[in-house]
């Protein structure tokens, strides 16, 4: 599977599991999508349980209140993440809220899953990285998932939790990863990131698409004679503060590799786990590699604002000579 088969099978399966779990949003239903990820699947459960909702995001995340207050497991779909904004006032007001204001009663078992990040040659509002923000809400889970494993791993662990959940999908890679992902249901716990390559001088932290970046950043390091470790954080919220403390630990230093704005984003919270965990480990300052603090450039620009495996092994050699 690729990570558009992936998804389209956790939602396939969780439909015909459990009748309260229904899928609407910005042209899911009929067409299956904007990037067909839902491709299908009307067909299959009924119109009146995937259906295509008006271009209202701030309606889309505010009836899925109402519906999960009433039972049901709603999981909406806004068609790119820069398109979320319209929802801020609903998601942070009511969706991450409701379950501690009504003291427990009402559960908001909501997924609101959106496609992020740049990579595809697109327009404003189609390439932003928000992680960060949505991250910064108490009330809400955020996850990024790198591959097809995790990607149906982490919807099914998703769709069952009694928490909302914000289900960012990095585009730029739906269709760039095959792998082997069993039919049957499995789930990736939500909260806990995963050592995808073990090494001994420095750690690199990354998430999304930034994993392939990582991983081509390790294999050019081994040819300087430096052995990375890398961690797929996987989820942003809840993060896994002791996965990272471990591994620098052993080797001593981190990169954080993102492709949001620097400032204030998902880097420096795990700059500051560095220094809280682990800083009489550290033999060098933390670093970032991150985006730019701008708008994401239009296509022609955006190649200078994306992270690559050269820039990652110059933050590399860097540090480990530090």
């Amino acid at each position: 599977m690729n990570m558009v088969n992936a998804i389209n099978n956790a939602l396939d399966i969780k439909m015909a599991e459990d009748k309260s779990v229904i899928v609407y949003g910005e042209d899911v239903g009929v067409e299956g999508g904007v990037f067909r990820v839902t491709e299908g699947l009307q067909k299959k459960h009924g119109v009146e349980r995937i259906f295509d909702s008006p271009l209202a995001e701030s309606g889309l995340a505010g009836t899925a209140v109402g519906m999960a207050a009433a039972g049901l497991r709603p999981i909406i779909e806004m068609q790119f993440s820069g398109f979320s904004y319209p929802a801020f006032n609903q998601i942070i007001s009511h969706v991450s809220r409701m379950h501690n204001r009504s003291r427990g009663k009402y559960k908001q078992a909501i997924v609101i899953r959106m496609p992020y990040g740049g990579g595809i040659n697109a327009l404003e509002h189609h390439s932003e990285s928000a992680e960060a923000i949505w991250g910064h809400i108490p009330g809400l889970k955020v996850v990024i998932p790198s591959n097809p494993h995790d990607a149906k791993g982490l919807l099914i662990s998703s769709i069952e939790s009694e928490d909302p959940v914000i289900y960012m999908e990095p585009k730029r890679i739906y269709r760039a990863i095959k792998q082997e992902v069993e039919e049957s249901k499995f789930a990736v716990p939500i909260g806990k990131a995963k050592v995808i390559h073990k090494g001994e001088d420095i750690t690199l932290v990354a998430y999304g698409a930034m994993i392939r970046e990582a991983q081509k950043a390790a294999a050019l390091a081994k040819k300087e004679g430096i052995s990375v470790e890398i961690i797929d954080l996987r989820t942003i919220y809840p993060i896994d503060r002791e996965t990272i403390a471990e591994s620098i630990k052993k080797t001593g230093r981190i990169i954080t590799v993102t492709e949001a704005p620097k400032a204030f984003g998902v880097s420096a919270e795990i700059s500051a786990i560095a220094n809280e965990e682990a800083f009489l480990f550290l033999e060098a300052p933390p670093k970032r590699v991150a985006g730019f603090d701008t708008i994401v450039p239009l296509p022609k620009g955006e190649h200078h604002y994306l992270q690559t495996a050269e820039k990652i092994l110059y933050e590399i050699i860097r540090t480990v000579k530090y």
